[in-house]
């Protein structure tokens, strides 16, 4: 009977075309997962996950991925959510829509080459009222004229413009 090893660490002539193959499968695997990856690199706001009634640091993450400049970033605020502040770095603009006081919109204004990305802060009070989630619309708008939404997906609404609020523990 021929041993399934050699000494050598071979494998006998009718195993190599099942090594081929999953070498080729692993690689195609990871190919793919590179792709994923980087076409999911798009405009996201964070944390992913929070608490009813908290107050939060809120980041707007925009990539330029494509060769078209990026000129601007919108954000519509969720009910219930209350922005107290907006951070201001150095080289971009803002504008804040409010209605009855509360901010409801923010639109910030900066050119983003291809192959960069900014990230706009603001501070916000989620709502107490036992909401469990908040959809944030983000946009991207692009020195084309072209506006991207970031929210909507074709399966729904994108899990990178969600927030999941958790009940405070007393």
């Amino acid at each position: 009977m021929k041993p399934i090893f050699s000494s050598r660490g071979r494998m006998p002539p009718n195993r190599k075309p099942a090594r081929r193959r999953l070498m080729i499968a692993g690689a195609v695997g990871a190919i793919a997962t590179m792709l994923s990856i980087g076409a999911q690199a798009h405009v996201t706001i964070s944390p992913r996950e929070s608490l009813s009634g908290a107050t939060e640091k809120y980041t707007v993450r925009v990539p330029t991925e494509g060769d078209v400049t990026t000129t601007g970033a919108e954000l519509e605020v969720p009910e219930g959510v209350v922005v107290e502040v907006l951070s201001v770095p150095n080289g971009w603009t803002y504008e804040a829509t409010r209605r009855d006081g509360r901010i409801v919109a923010i639109s910030w204004a900066m050119d983003i080459a291809p192959g960069e990305f900014a990230e706009f802060g603001f501070v916000a009070r989620n709502p107490r009222d036992g909401t469990t989630e908040l959809v944030w619309t983000l946009r991207q708008l692009f020195a084309d004229g072209t506006v991207r939404d970031w929210t909507m997906g074709p399966n729904g609404i994108r899990p990178t413009a969600v927030t999941t609020l958790s009940p405070r523990t007393r």
